[in-house]
C-alpha cells in the first residue's frame, strides 16, 4: 500500500508518494487546483494501484480534492496540520519546511502515528455542522442588534428598555416616543431598522432550528431522549462528533470534547487540572446539558450532582464530574444509534457497528466514569480486540 500525502493550498496542491515500510519519498507532483489537474495527479498516482491518500486538513482547504477523490473510489484519510507539524519537527532537517515536506509529513502521520481519520462522503452530520455554524452567526448578529437597540432606547426613554427585549416589546416602547430634533429622529429611525433586523434574525433562527430538528430526526438519533438535550443541542453534538465510532473508547471521546482532566505529576505528587483543549463547541453543548440537568430536580443528573456535593466536592468540581459522565453517556448513545442504523441498513449499510455495552436510562449510567479528577474513564473499545 503506497501512501500519498497531500499538502493542499487555495490555488495549488502538492502530492508526495511515501513508502510506508521505509518512509522514503518516492516522488512528488505539484498541480493547480483545477479538475483537469486533479486528473493529471490521479494519472501520476496510477503507478501505485494499491494506494491511500493522506490529505492535510481534508475538512478544510483539502475538502474539494478529498470529495473528488472519494467520488472516484479512492481511499482518503484526513490528517490534522498539528500532527504533520509534529512529524516534521521530529524528522531529520526539522528546520526545513516546504509543500513537498509537508505532504510527506501528512503521509508519515497516516503510516506511523495512527492519527489519520478516514474521510467519508458528505453526511447528515456535515449538513448539521453547516446549520450549527449558521446558527452561531445568526445568534451573534441578533446580540449585536439587540445591544445597539438598547443603547438607542436608553437615549430615547427614561431608564431605557428592560434587559430581556423582544422585537414586539421594543416596538411598543418606541411607539411611545415622539422624537424632537434631528438627533432624536435619527435615533428613532435607526431603532426601527434594528427592530426589523431582530425580527429577521428571529425568523431565520426559527427556520434554522426547524431544519436542525428535521435532520436530527432523519439520523434516527435518540440523543433528545436525554433530559437537557433538545433538537438544537443534539444537532450540535452530532455535528461536532461526526461518526462516534471513530473514537475507540468513551475516554477518547471525552478527551476530544475537553471533558477529560489533564494529569500533572511531579515527584511523588499527582494532581489533575481542567482541560482547556478539545472541541470547544462540543464542550459548550455538554456544559449546557449539565447545567440544565442540575436545575431539574427530577433528573438523574441532578441527583448525581448533589451526591458529589455531599462527598465534599465544590460545585465546580461536581459540575465537571457530571460533564465527564455526560460525555460517556452521549458517546454510548451515539454508538448504539450507529449500531441500530447499521443493522437496519443490512449488509449494504454503513459500517461502524460496535461491540460495547448499552447505556441504560436517559442520563449517565453507573458504568461510566464518575471521576472528574482522580482517574480516567474505563476503556470500552468499539472494535474487537485481537486475541493473543
Amino acid at each position: 500500500m503506497m501512501l500519498i500525502g497531500v499538502d493542499p493550498h487555495k490555488s495549488t496542491h502538492t502530492a508526495t508518494a511515501v513508502a510506508p515500510e521505509t518512509n522514503r519519498d518516492l516522488g512528488s507532483v505539484r498541480i493547480e487546483a483545477t479538475v483537469a489537474e486533479y486528473e493529471r495527479m490521479l494519472q501520476w498516482a496510477a503507478h501505485w494501484p494499491q494506494r491511500q491518500w493522506a490529505i492535510e486538513n481534508a475538512a478544510g482547504m483539502g475538502r474539494h480534492l478529498a470529495t473528488w477523490l472519494l467520488a472516484r473510489g479512492e481511499h482518503v484519510v484526513d490528517v490534522s496540520p498539528r500532527s504533520t507539524a509534529r512529524v516534521r519537527q521530529l524528522s531529520p532537517g526539522a528546520g526545513r519546511k516546504n509543500d513537498r515536506i509537508d505532504a510527506a509529513a501528512a503521509a508519515g502521520v497516516a503510516a506511523l502515528q495512527g492519527e489519520a481519520r478516514p474521510v467519508h462522503h458528505d453526511e447528515v452530520t456535515d449538513a448539521l455542522a453547516l446549520l450549527d455554524e449558521r446558527r452561531i452567526n445568526l445568534s451573534q448578529a441578533r446580540v449585536w442588534a439587540a445591544n445597539q437597540l438598547h443603547a438607542l432606547l436608553r437615549a430615547l426613554l427614561p431608564g431605557g428598555a428592560p434587559r430581556e427585549l423582544s422585537a414586539a416589546k421594543a416596538e411598543r416602547l418606541l411607539a411611545t416616543v415622539n422624537p424632537v430634533g434631528v438627533a432624536e429622529r435619527t435615533r428613532h429611525q435607526q431603532a426601527n431598522e434594528l427592530i426589523a433586523e431582530l425580527r429577521t434574525c428571529d425568523a431565520k433562527l426559527k427556520n434554522n432550528a426547524r431544519e436542525m430538528a428535521e435532520l436530527v430526526a432523519d439520523t434516527g438519533s435518540t440523543l433528545a431522549h436525554t433530559p437537557g438535550i433538545g433538537a438544537v443541542t443534539a444537532a450540535r453534538l452530532l455535528a461536532h462528533t461526526g461518526r462516534a465510532s471513530r473514537f475507540r473508547t468513551a475516554a477518547a471521546f471525552a478527551n476530544y470534547a475537553g471533558t477529560a482532566p489533564i494529569e500533572i505529576a511531579s515527584a511523588d505528587k499527582t494532581r489533575h487540572r481542567l482541560s482547556r483543549r478539545g472541541n470547544r463547541q462540543l464542550n459548550a453543548a455538554l456544559h449546557t446539558v449539565a447545567l440544565t440537568q442540575i436545575r431539574q430536580p427530577s433528573s438523574r443528573g441532578h441527583t448525581y450532582y448533589q451526591a458529589k456535593i455531599a462527598e465534599g466536592k465544590t460545585p465546580r468540581e461536581a459540575r465537571r464530574c457530571l460533564k465527564r459522565r455526560l460525555a460517556d453517556h452521549v458517546w454510548r448513545t451515539m454508538i448504539n444509534d450507529e449500531k441500530r442504523q447499521s443493522r437496519a441498513a443490512g449488509p449494504g449499510g454503513h459500517s461502524g457497528a460496535t461491540r460495547i455495552s448499552s447505556a441504560a436510562g436517559s442520563t449517565p449510567t453507573a458504568s461510566s466514569s464518575d471521576q472528574s479528577l482522580p482517574r480516567p474513564a474505563s476503556t470500552e473499545p468499539t472494535t474487537p480486540q485481537p486475541t493473543t
